[in-house]
């Protein structure tokens, strides 16, 4: 019953936008040079999907997103305990690190290119970059917040610092890495559409970009619903995996 009433509040907004962007069309009678109809977006659709069109830039930006995030993982994870342990680490990294994330992705990517061509490389350093600070930023949040009871224990049981790391380190630190690994896939997404739109010849962002360059507002808009409708279901794909992973956290 709970459920049922939590997806009828969050369909809420969602059809909202719906109605009002029909109204708009159709009734308003707004260009579709600014706003096309439902049915447009809906028409373009079919047609670029029974093309293939729209699969392969999807899964062109897929690709490129699944190298960045996993390589952004690697080094977040490590990085960012590294720095929650040591403090001389974290006195090192972080304010480097700290300057690096306020500049905006897209800033880098002209800097990027001219560095890695505008080849794959470019696009995947641009996820990297992207996703690696929030997943570091909250690995060294949770690895730091470990209670001084807990390591403690760690040394009364004469635990060797890998031990540690394994045994009481990282399942307090869980949760903060799994929100930042959440935050470092929807940077993913963000970066990689950034990339493709000024340097690629697929993926969703170039779609769009074309799009915007040949003035085809009714792909610009789908494919601004395509790359929401990948992030919610990325996002609902590492809940149900970190509620498998963090069953204790539910009963909280």
């Amino acid at each position: 019953m709970v459920r049922t009433k939590d997806f009828l509040v969050s369909i809420i907004f969602p059809l909202t936008i719906v109605v009002a962007w029909f109204y708009a069309t159709t009734v308003k009678g707004i260009s579709g040079a600014i706003l096309p109809e439902i049915s447009e977006v809906i028409a373009t659709f079919k047609s670029l999907a029974e093309k293939g069109s729209i699969q392969q830039d999807v899964i062109a930006s897929l690709i490129r997103v699944l190298k960045g995030y996993f390589l952004a993982v690697s080094i977040g994870v490590i990085v960012g305990a590294l720095s929650g342990m040591n403090k001389f680490v974290k006195t090192l990294i972080i304010p480097v690190a700290t300057a690096i994330r306020q500049v905006p992705i897209i800033a880098w990517i002209p800097l990027i290119i001219l560095w890695c061509g505008i080849g794959e490389e470019s696009k995947v350093v641009v996820i990297v970059v992207a996703a690696t600070f929030p997943i570091m930023v909250n690995t060294m949040s949770g690895v730091a917040s470990t209670p001084d009871s807990f390591l403690e224990v760690a040394h009364l049981y004469k635990l060797s610092k890998w031990e540690a790391f394994l045994k009481v380190y990282m399942p307090n630190a869980l949760p903060n890495i799994l929100v930042g690994l959440k935050l470092g896939m929807g940077a993913s997404w963000m970066a990689v559409v950034a990339a493709e739109m000024l340097g690629a010849t697929s993926g969703i962002g170039y779609r769009l970009n074309d799009a915007r360059s040949m003035l085809k507002s009714d792909q610009v808009i789908l494919c601004i619903i395509i790359i929401g409708a990948i992030g919610i279901l990325s996002d609902l794909i590492l809940s149900y995996i970190f509620k498998k992973i963090t069953p204790w956290e539910n009963k909280r």
